[in-house]
């Protein structure tokens, strides 16, 4: 049981599926799982990954997910492992401080799944998804600024960026424009309302995903700080594995694929190659990760047919070397950033 991620364009081909772990059997491969081994599941979500991790005895998880929703359908998964399931309310940016308070360290491996969950995209109230009538919500943990705080509040320069650079977005000049203007009318509440808007700016074609995909993804990443998150959580996972141990990373679109890796070619020294003509040049800095076989790991045939939302999916996998940690250097830090000087599209 777990969670199926991905964008709108999956939902409309496939429907909705629930509880669906993606790539599960490539995870706990990268995982190299061992008996009695300590794992990290930083998007617990409906338990999927934690629950495969669990049938190798001895095997303890923490697990963390910033969805209230998702902590409370999992305490009966925690009673019935009894007491190798430690399931925590938090963002898995701060894994290293919620394992710390556990006492936890030393990690075997370590796991995220990326993005939005099957359960957030078809639950209508709480506003992911414009294929149902609900709030503009698209808040993970149920508080803080919301997709209609920043619609109906933010500049139209901040609109057409988020729209552009985390939704990749080329025509978000002219619809930051009309959001902009049309809420001086009527602020926007419901999916419906925005989806409604983008279609008549951005007429759809019949071969073409729903105009509204690509603006409603930039405006989830910005609610929920994704990019950044993920950033952290990597820098986090560095922090807690022990040498040997291992990290694998499930991605659903390009912007989430490209920060993994990145991070793992800074970390293992595949990145800016050294000039052997230019002499003077800094030293590289100290590998923390070794790559693993060919990535991405993509899902099959079998699969992607049971599973549409598994076709974006792609699985990343590094082992940690005795390096120390590097924490979030400035070249990680900027994984995340907006650009400084930005070209807003159309």
């Amino acid at each position: 049981m777990k969670r199926g991620r991905g964008v709108e364009t999956s939902l409309a081909a496939g429907g909705p599926a629930r509880h669906i772990p993606v790539l599960l059997n490539e995870v706990l491969d990268a995982l190299h799982m061992r008996e009695n081994g300590l794992y990290l599941d930083g998007t617990f979500g409906a338990g999927g990954y934690t629950q495969a991790i669990l049938a190798t005895p001895g095997t303890r998880v923490l697990a963390l997910d910033r969805d209230p929703d998702a902590i409370a359908a999992g305490q009966e998964m925690v009673a019935q492992y009894g007491g190798r399931l430690m399931l925590e309310h938090a963002r898995f940016s701060t894994c290293v401080e919620v394992a710390q308070r556990l006492g936890l360290s030393d990690f075997d491996g370590a796991t995220f799944d990326i993005g939005v969950s099957s359960m957030q995209l078809d639950e209508a109230a709480r506003g992911f998804s414009f294929r149902f009538e609900g709030p503009l919500d698209m808040r993970m943990e149920q508080a803080g600024r919301s997709a209609a705080d920043i619609v109906n509040t933010a500049g139209e320069e901040e609109i057409a960026d988020i729209l552009y650079h985390y939704g990749e977005e080329r025509a978000s000049r002219r619809i930051a424009r009309a959001i902009v203007h049309d809420r001086e009318i009527k602020p926007y509440t419901t999916t419906r309302e925005l989806a409604e808007l983008i279609s008549r700016i951005i007429p759809a074609r019949p071969q073409d995903i729903h105009p509204a995909t690509r603006s409603f993804q930039g405006l989830r990443i910005a609610v929920n700080d994704e990019l950044g998150e993920l950033v952290k959580a990597l820098a986090g996972a560095e922090t807690l594995l022990a040498p040997g141990g291992h990290l694998a990373v499930v991605s659903f679109h390009s912007l989430e694929d490209r920060i993994v890796k990145q991070f793992f070619a800074l970390r293992s020294g595949k990145g800016k190659a050294r000039s052997r003509l230019l002499p003077g040049e800094p030293v590289p800095p100290p590998t923390t990760f070794m790559l693993e076989g060919r990535q991405p790991v993509t899902a099959g045939h079998a699969e992607t047919t049971q599973n549409p939302r598994s076709r974006s999916a792609r699985l990343r996998a590094a082992v940690r070397t005795d390096v120390a940690a590097l924490g979030i250097d400035p070249a990680l830090a900027a994984l995340a950033s907006l650009p400084a000087q930005s070209n807003k599209g159309r």
